[in-house]
């Protein structure tokens, strides 16, 4: 999700991007650094970003950064969802516990602790609890799915025990892991992944517990993967299988193949259709679209 949709989701609504962008800080508050959990001596935050205007309950999306869940900050994350803005959505960008403060599961557990947050906190903020989003990118597709995803009974929300934590109305996947065992070892295995899970003993069973493809059940809300089939960094086969298990379990979803993709960086025309294909899913499961 680069500038460039941004740009023309502007143009669909017959507004240049220099009105916009001159107008969105009259339209929008922004409140950095919120933090939502401690965990480990480490304080998890968030930022939030709310229309000032608004009157009631709010489409949300929840952003969650990528970086191979060893790297990235939320503070580079925002042109990727200017577009869920300029929509009128709320935005509540979530940072989470790097490989190097705590090993995994740390930071799925972290991203259930914000869905929970954002459940405790939605009155206050105008947060719509049925039109809940999450979305995110590589590491963060496969955050996004594991917080729409796994259920209470998984026991990985216990580090923050409140409300119950709500049902994401969909998941957006911009090329995340879905089987995180797979990057372990074999002709997939990458660095990053080795580094999340370290030398644990149990490390296959932990990938296990923390990989989407876990849980997959006819209850889940409908999931839109967007994946690139030479992708060199995470499988073009993740989305496949997801596809495949979704399909099996009667979950609606839908797999976007950009062809001759690579790791994201796409093409300007390729974000063009991407986010195109992103507002008629939406707009399919009603969900606000402007």
């Amino acid at each position: 999700m680069k500038l460039v949709a941004f740009l023309w989701t502007a143009a669909v609504l017959a507004q240049t991007p220099a009105d916009w962008a001159a107008t969105a800080n009259n339209r929008y508050m922004m409140t950095p650094n919120i933090t939502y959990l401690v965990a480990n001596n480490y304080e998890a935050k968030l930022d939030l970003y709310k229309r000032r205007d608004a009157q009631g309950p709010q489409p949300t999306l929840i952003f969650i950064h990528g970086g191979g869940w060893v790297g990235g900050t939320k503070e580079t994350a925002i042109l990727s969802f200017l577009p869920y803005l300029e929509m009128g959505w709320n935005v509540v960008n979530v940072e989470y516990r790097l490989g190097r403060v705590s090993r995994a599961p740390a930071a799925v557990e972290d991203c259930l602790c914000a869905l929970r947050w954002v459940a405790a906190n939605a009155k206050h903020h105008n947060i719509d609890l049925s039109k809940l989003v999450v979305t995110g990118g590589s590491a963060g597709g496969h955050l996004a799915l594991t917080t729409g995803m796994i259920p209470e009974s998984a026991g990985l929300d216990r580090q923050c025990p409140g409300v119950t934590l709500p049902k994401v109305a969909a998941i957006v996947n911009w090329y995340g892991i879905t089987d995180v065992a797979d990057l372990l070892d074999g002709p997939n295995r990458k660095s990053y992944a080795v580094a999340w899970l370290s030398s644990m003993t149990d490390r296959e069973a932990i990938a296990k517990r923390v990989s989407p493809l876990t849980y997959v059940r006819e209850d889940l809300p409908p999931i839109l993967t967007i994946h690139g089939d030479a992708d060199p960094t995470v499988p073009y086969t993740h989305a496949l299988r997801l596809r495949e298990a979704l399909n099996k379990a009667g979950v609606p979803n839908q797999l976007l193949t950009v062809p001759g993709g690579k790791h994201g960086g796409f093409t300007a025309e390729q974000n063009l259709k991407i986010f195109a294909a992103i507002r008629e899913f939406l707009k399919k499961h009603n969900l606000p679209v402007k």
